[in-house]
C-alpha cells in the first residue's frame, strides 16, 4: 500500500448549532482513488467544505502528509496542495473559458498542470477558450471546474457531485479522464449519490449515513446488500 497522504480523524462539523459530522475518520493514500458515498444530507458536502477550509474544525482533525491543517483559510489549504471541484460548479460567469482556468493557478504550485496540459486532456476547452464559460454545455463547464482545480497542481483533488445533471455519456467522458489525472501520483476523493459509478471509479469506498461512516472497504469487495444498508440504513 503507498503511504498515507491525508487523515481524518474524529471530524465534526456544525452549521451554527446543528451538528452535521460525528466522529468521522477517513485516510486517503498517495495515488488512490476514494469514494465517498451517501444520500442527499448525509454529510458528504460538508465533509468537503470541511477539508477545503469553508467550514471551522478541529486543526488536529485533518491531516496532510501528517500536517495538522484542520481550520486553516482555503487559500493556504489550496497552497498546501489540496484543490476542490464544487458541486455545481462555480465558474466565473464574467470570465472566458481560458480566464476561469487561470484563475485555479493562483496558488503557483509547481508540477505538470497548465493550460496546454488542461487541454491536452479536455481538447474541446482549447476550442472555446475565449467564449463565455457559461456558453458552454453542462459537461463542458464541468471539465472547466476540473480543469480549474488541476491548475492549482494540487496533491489531492476532491470532486463534488461531478455527475450530477448531467447525461450519462457526458458522464462517461468525465469519469474516463480520472486515470489520466491520477497518472502521476495524484490522489482523488469523489463524492457520488450513484453506488455503480463511485464503485467503478474508487479502489475504497466511504459510505456516509447521517453525518456519520456507515461502511467503508475496499470497493471491489463490498456487496451492493452492504452499501444499500449503509446509505439508506435499511
Amino acid at each position: 500500500m503507498s503511504s498515507q497522504l491525508m487523515s481524518v480523524a474524529g471530524l465534526e462539523a456544525f452549521y451554527g448549532d446543528a451538528q452535521v459530522l460525528f466522529g468521522v475518520d477517513l485516510e486517503l493514500h498517495e495515488g488512490e482513488v476514494v469514494g465517498v458515498l451517501g444520500a442527499n444530507g448525509a454529510g458528504k458536502s460538508t465533509l468537503m467544505k470541511a477539508i477545503t477550509g469553508l467550514l471551522p474544525v478541529a486543526q488536529q482533525s485533518i491531516r496532510l502528509r501528517g500536517e495538522a491543517i484542520g481550520g486553516r483559510a482555503p487559500g493556504e489549504i489550496v497552497r498546501k496542495g489540496v484543490a476542490m471541484v464544487p458541486e455545481g460548479r462555480r465558474l466565473f460567469p464574467s470570465m472566458s473559458v481560458e480566464e476561469n482556468l487561470q484563475m485555479g493557478a493562483f496558488a503557483k504550485r509547481p508540477g505538470r498542470w497548465n493550460l496546454d496540459e488542461v487541454y491536452k486532456l479536455f481538447p474541446i476547452l482549447k476550442e472555446k477558450r475565449k467564449q463565455p464559460s457559461t456558453s458552454l454545455s453542462g459537461g463542458q463547464q464541468q471539465q472547466v471546474a476540473i480543469g480549474r482545480a488541476l491548475m492549482s497542481n494540487p496533491d489531492v483533488l476532491l470532486c463534488d457531485e461531478i455527475s450530477l445533471g448531467l447525461a450519462p455519456i457526458v458522464i462517461r467522458e468525465i469519469y474516463d479522464s480520472l486515470p489520466d489525472i491520477t497518472a502521476d501520483g495524484m490522489s482523488v476523493v469523489v463524492v457520488e449519490q450513484d453506488v455503480t459509478l463511485a464503485q467503478q471509479c474508487s479502489e475504497r469506498l466511504y459510505c456516509f449515513q447521517e453525518g456519520r461512516v456507515a461502511l467503508q472497504g475496499e470497493s471491489r469487495q463490498l456487496t451492493r446488500d452492504q452499501i444499500s444498508h449503509a446509505y439508506f440504513g435499511i
